[in-house]
């Protein structure tokens, strides 16, 4: 089981393998949006007045992530190209410490999982800006898609998903995508990721293939473009 970390890393560093190539794609299990959080000093209440306030002040607002690479960095660059600001990268040792230097107020913005911000917003500590995903996220209904907030363009969610090795028999791959549909259908599955903000998929390895092909060809963009390193 992976996530969109193995579409990222072809574009990051040199591989032992082939991610399209090397791996029988088996499920699309499920996407987790994220959110854009920002801290309370800064004077933006909504995206659109921080995108202002960017344009207006280029290079004097950053955005935390968990490190060079990481998606919460990948995200932040994409935010950057498609409004068209320059937000200062600020890397961290994890999400974890940058967590904990946003609530304290040292760093400006930070995209964020719904299951961890959730409970900033929920006090107040944080101000959520925009989550990714194509409708509102059933667990933070008031918080607006970035389509609705002006940036249609920031798809900047992580998706998971089963890979098996290459030349697994197509009956194998079957076999197995059919119990993983049947287990995300199971009740309690779908509640658990509903209060995680997770959207249950449960495609089949065609549908696998392509999103791996999307999201490589994407993130490949962004890459190139930030000239994203990694030591």
């Amino acid at each position: 089981m992976t996530d969109t970390s193995i579409a990222v890393n072809p574009s990051l560093k040199p591989l032992p393998y082939d991610t399209l190539k090397d791996f029988a794609p088996v499920s699309l299990l499920a996407v987790a949006p994220v959110i854009l959080m920002a801290h309370p000093k800064v004077p933006a209440k909504t995206l659109q007045e921080f995108v202002a306030l960017a344009k207006q002040s280029p290079g004097k607002y950053n955005y935390a992530s968990g490190g060079n690479g990481a998606s919460t960095h990948l995200g932040g660059e994409l935010l950057k190209m498609v409004a068209g600001i320059d937000i200062v990268h600020v890397p961290y040792k994890g999400t974890g410490p940058a967590t904990a230097d946003l609530v304290a107020g040292h760093v400006d913005v930070m995209f964020s999982g719904i299951s961890s911000a959730k409970s900033f917003m929920d006090s107040g500590t944080l101000r959520a800006y925009a989550v990714t995903g194509d409708t509102r996220n059933a667990a933070v209904p008031e918080v607006p898609t970035f389509a609705e907030a002006g940036l249609a363009g920031v798809t900047a969610s992580t998706y998971w998903g089963v890979l098996a090795p290459k030349g697994t028999p197509k009956e194998i791959v079957e076999k197995v995508n059919a119990a993983f549909a049947q287990a995300m259908k199971d009740p309690a599955t779908v509640t658990r990721l509903a209060e995680l903000g997770y959207l249950p998929i449960a495609g089949g390895p065609a549908d696998y293939a392509d999103n791996l092909r999307s999201e490589i060809e994407k993130w490949g963009k962004v890459v190139r473009a930030a000239n994203v390193k990694v030591e």
